[in-house]
Order: C-alpha cells, then structure tokens, then sequence
C-alpha cells in the first residue's frame, strides 16, 4: 500500500506540468490506480487495488472557483503548463479562475479529465507515455 510520504516525495519532483508523465509513472509503481484532486484546496484522494483510499491533506488556503468555466482559455494555462511555462501553484489558481472543479487522472486508462463545478468535462486528454 502507498503512504503520503511516498506520494510527497514524488510530487516534490515535480516543477511543471512538463513533468507530469513521470510523476504519472512513479504513481503507478506506488500502485495507484486513480486520484482525483481538488483545486480549491489542492487536496487528493488517490484509489489503489482492493478499494485501498488515502485523501491527503489541503496544500494552500483554499481558492474560489469560478462558477462560469472558460474551457478556451483554461485550455491555453493548460498547455502552457504542460511546456514547462507555469509552476503547480500558478496552474492551480489558473484552473480556479477558469472555473475548474476537479480533475481526475485515471492512470490504468492514462488519461486526466477535467471538470467545473457542475460535473461536466471541460477537456480529456491521453498522458503521454515516458
């Protein structure tokens, strides 16, 4: 089973989004199977095999999420995150401002989908493999 420590130490190599497929892959060999993360405060419960859960704890004081999406423009913080042009804590208040909710990586299917408040996708992507 995965511990938070184990999920921190993999996190705090992470400097950018362009960084993300690897932290994907060090996820999975901790056995994590899905995660979804909050933006309002940064928190995340993380589901490995045999309905084994951790939620960990908030990581900032917690952001208003817009309540009208802007899927464009959420869109172009999220490319420019994944080029390496925005830290974690940028493209946080970058999903808040643009209405977005949540995202929830499935890594079994290798994708991330995110979504506003009211539940609906805003963009599904494929994890690109390492």
């Amino acid at each position: 089973m995965f511990t938070l420590n184990q999920i921190k130490e993999a996190h705090a190599q992470v400097k950018s989004g362009a960084d993300f497929p690897k932290y994907i892959q060090d996820l999975s060999a901790l056995g994590i199977l899905k995660y979804i993360t909050y933006v309002q405060d940064g928190h995340s419960e993380l589901m490995g095999a045999n309905s084994y859960t951790l939620t960990s704890d908030a990581r900032y004081v917690p952001l208003k999420i817009a309540d009208e999406s802007a899927p464009e423009a959420f869109k172009e913080y999220l490319t420019k995150h994944q080029q390496g042009q925005s830290d974690y804590p940028t493209f946080c208040k970058q999903a808040a401002e643009t209405g977005t909710d949540k995202w929830i990586t499935d890594i079994a299917q290798m994708t991330c989908t995110y979504y506003d408040k009211a539940g609906n996708e805003i963009v599904v992507e494929t994890i690109p493999g390492v």
